[in-house]
């Protein structure tokens, strides 16, 4: 089988600062890593590859830099990295990006036929969990989203348990599909020394915009319908207040209700008409 998974480098947010000067993101420093999501995909295909067989892709669209985190995720086992770079794909929004993706994805099928594509189910320096399902919608594959588990894969359908607010779901979907992936999927593996060895001589495949029939008013700024205005931090939060209760705990507590009345916290209305408060 052919599983293809769409890998984002994005900046460590655990150590992004923002200017405060001008309220932009203050990347001179801060390590760039593989998207958490899109790594517990790239797990999922390379095991999965183990179990039955085939090859992985890793597809990935970025600057030139990004090719460092194309060759650690080769280390993971992966057969082929292609990098999508070109400065016509700068700026582009969530929309633009999946068209991007997707029309990679399609010249790769034309050759090599693809079963499962794995996404992460966001990436962690925008959070929209838009991309992989705009993936799929273009290339008409049915997705399945917020997976935790692969349960069944046949040659001709997949099955996952996802992940809603309300519960769980088991979901089944003919092949090819696209699949987002929450972090429970799996647990992350180590790169092998061998592996690692052949990712350390591996040359991503670096394909411009003139390597596909692109149409050039849906990528970056011209196809992006969304844009960011202003990044900002949020305020900073002021010290709580500490009450007393143990010397007058009644008055206290009837204090602290009294507080929550005077900012809206709680409500004073009517048990029934003509009840009691």
């Amino acid at each position: 089988m052919h599983f293809v998974v769409c890998l984002k480098q994005v900046p460590d947010t655990s150590e992004v600062r923002i200017d405060p000067n001008t309220n932009t993101l203050m990347r001179e420093g801060v390590p760039s890593i593989i998207n958490p999501y899109d790594a517990h995909g790239l797990e999922e295909a390379i095991r999965l590859k183990e179990k039955v067989g085939g090859k992985v892709t890793i597809v990935s669209m970025g600057p030139p830099q990004a090719k460092e985190a194309l060759k650690k995720a080769m280390s993971f086992g992966a057969d082929r990295a292609i990098l999508l770079s070109d400065r016509s794909f700068g700026g582009s929004d969530s929309l633009a990006t999946a068209y991007i993706l997707s029309t990679a994805l399609k010249k790769i099928h034309e050759t090599e036929p693809i079963d499962l594509v794995f996404a992460g189910k966001e990436a962690i320096d925008g959070d929209t969990a838009q991309t992989g399902p705009g993936i799929a919608q273009r290339l008409g594959f049915p997705q399945l989203t917020y997976a935790i588990k692969v349960k069944e894969l046949t040659e001709t359908s997949v099955t996952v348990e996802r992940k809603t607010e309300s519960g769980r779901q088991i979901v089944q979907a003919q092949l090819p599909a696209l699949i987002t992936v929450e972090k429970e999927l799996n647990d992350l593996s180590y790169a092998s020394l061998p592996n690692m060895m052949k990712a350390a001589a591996y040359e991503p495949e670096m394909w411009t915009v003139n390597a596909l029939p692109f149409d050039l008013t849906q990528m970056g700024l011209k196809g992006s319908p969304t844009s960011v205005s202003r990044i900002f931090a949020p305020p900073g939060r002021s010290g709580g207040e500490i009450i007393d209760g143990m010397k007058d705990p009644s008055g206290v507590a009837a204090s602290v209700v009294q507080k929550l009345f005077q900012q809206n916290i709680i409500m004073v209305s009517p048990l029934m008409k003509g009840g009691k408060h």
